[in-house]
């Protein structure tokens, strides 16, 4: 009988080798035969791939963000005492065959851990209720928290050389349970106990454990919990649903207000999307005209982010003419032309992976046309109206309702909208959002629509107060094919969108440095070009 391994070698016509030592998983017993796993696999080559490297230590120190999480951490186990809190970091996602998306730790996590960019694929922070009557009890505590990790495959093990996820002769050196302890000032245990400990004291009897997970992270450790909820006889799936989602909820709600440490990473995130802008606005010159050139601009962007941080926030938003109107767009292979608006959307997320969420719109010229700076000022008063309607204790609404009736006012002088502006405000009517239909307003932080599980009245409805982050983002957007509009109007779109703190003085432009008025683009743009031309010699 042919193995699986012969026939690869037979159909490659590789007669030469020979496969019987490689290493085959059984699930790849079949015709068709996953290549990656034909590695030598024999006794002296294992022993041979473990001996005569040198260590290499992976050189760790406490992160900033370790001196917030104590409290984040304390404020998560008071709302659920007596509960264990099971928060995944998520694992490798599949982009396609055996090609992994690069790994990014899920919000909730990288929250309550402090920990950025790639360090824990796999990882689970688990919050353990401490016993009523331990000496921690006593001192007011209600959790220990306990991060469960993958050990270092360094060259002492095999996985050094098997594993293309977590070995190092794969990936470099890389933090293990030591580190990451090191790095958050949590103890840390090997992922391999993560089981037996989410299990241990489990049941529905009063004085018995109850287990809530985020959901939405890592399906494989959400089954684990499932599993064990259902050996200890805990609820059922709706209930089980429910009682996670409102550790989601809380989690979400929880980063609605922004500690000294999540504002310097705004602030970092906010200039190095700055740098962004300038270097798009230095290329714009030599790519106007070009087939995809919006995507040269995309490359410029990305590669900034790349550099000055850990990735782009969100996929980068590049939309010149006709495209602009589009509120999503991110083909971004359009053709950039004279004449026309440069609408761009984007933000840089720093290691931290706090991100910044800006958008400004450019003549791709150098100067707005008439009608271009007439709608372009329409929209810079409706975000001023926003931002004077941003004080504290004023509401999401609040802010919405000023810069929607800019809006409607001007599109009714413009002849545009042809019922009264108060009948467009109205919640009866609203046909003013047909230029406007997305919000103008949102949280930002780790995620680009930061909060996003909070409950509405925590969030549209609750006041904002001092140590949120937030956009604000208004727009008008004129589809090339909208009959309404006069045929100058269409394919025009414009969003000027800047990120804010409030303070207890009020609101402030985090991004104030990012020019925006029509004098200063156009000054910007100029200046930016000269630099264009100072690097072509």
């Amino acid at each position: 009988m042919t193995t699986p391994a012969e026939k690869v070698a037979q159909d490659k016509g590789r007669d030469d080798t020979d496969l019987r030592n490689v290493d085959v998983n059984e699930q790849d017993m079949s015709d068709r035969v996953n290549n990656r796993t034909l590695r030598p696999n024999s006794p002296a080559f294992q022993k041979f791939m473990t001996t005569s490297w040198q260590a290499q230590e992976p050189d760790m120190e406490p992160l900033e963000s370790s001196r917030f999480i104590g409290r984040r951490l304390e404020e998560l186990g008071r709302r659920f005492p007596g509960e264990r809190l099971v928060i995944p970091a998520g694992d490798f996602k599949t982009r396609n065959n055996d090609n992994d998306y690069a790994f990014r730790p899920d919000t909730t996590f990288a929250y309550y851990t402090g920990l950025g960019e790639d360090f824990e694929p796999g990882s689970v922070l688990v919050l353990e209720p401490v016993a009523p009557d331990s000496e921690e009890a006593g001192a007011g505590r209600t959790h220990t928290p306990e991060l469960f990790v993958h050990p270092r495959a360094d060259q002492s093990t095999s996985d050094y050389y098997r594993s293309s996820q977590y070995g190092e002769y794969w990936v470099g050196p890389r933090a293990g349970l030591k580190e990451l302890s090191v790095m958050t000032g949590i103890p840390t245990r090997d992922i391999a106990s993560f089981p037996d400990a989410i299990a241990k004291d489990l049941g529905p009897d009063d004085g018995a454990v109850r287990i809530r997970v985020i959901r939405t992270a890592d399906t494989e450790v959400c089954s684990q919990v499932e599993a064990a909820r259902k050996a200890s006889g805990i609820g059922g799936p709706d209930r089980n649903q429910a009682a996670d989602e409102k550790l989601e909820e809380f989690t979400s709600e929880a980063r609605m207000i922004k500690d000294s440490y999540e504002v310097g990473e705004m602030r970092k995130a906010i200039a190095a999307t700055k740098d962004g802008f300038d270097k798009i606005l230095t290329r714009l010159p030599q790519v106007v005209g070009k087939p995809r050139s919006e995507r040269m601009l995309e490359g410029v962007f990305n590669a900034n982010a790349r550099e000055e941080g850990n990735d782009v926030g969100y996929g980068s938003i590049i939309a010149s003419g006709s495209h602009a109107p589009v509120l999503h767009w991110m083909r971004n292979n359009g053709t950039v032309k004279e004449g026309d608006l440069l609408l761009i959307d984007a933000g840089v997320e720093v290691n931290s992976l706090y991100t910044a969420d800006i958008t400004r719109t450019f003549p791709v010229g150098g100067t707005f046309s008439p009608l271009q700076k007439r709608i372009y000022e329409t929209v810079l008063k409706a975000q001023l109206a926003g931002f004077e309607a941003a004080k504290p204790g004023a509401t999401y609404s609040d802010i919405h309702h000023a810069v929607m009736r800019v809006l409607a006012e001007t599109l009714h002088e413009w002849g545009i909208l042809k019922v009264s502006v108060e009948e467009s405000l109205s919640p009866e009517g609203q046909q003013h959002r047909r230029w406007h239909a997305c919000g103008c307003a949102h949280h930002l932080g780790l995620d680009v629509h930061d909060c996003a599980e909070a409950r509405y009245e925590s969030y549209q409805g609750a006041p904002i107060t001092p140590g949120m982050i937030f956009t604000i983002e208004p727009g008008l957007y004129f589809k090339e094919n909208d009959l309404l509009v006069p045929p100058e109007f269409r394919g025009i779109g414009v969003r000027i969108e800047d990120d804010v703190l409030m303070t207890e003085d009020g609101p402030e432009w985090l991004s104030a440095a990012i020019p925006k008025t029509v004098e200063d683009v156009q000054e910007w743009m100029a200046r930016q070009a000269t630099q264009s031309g100072q690097d072509r010699d």
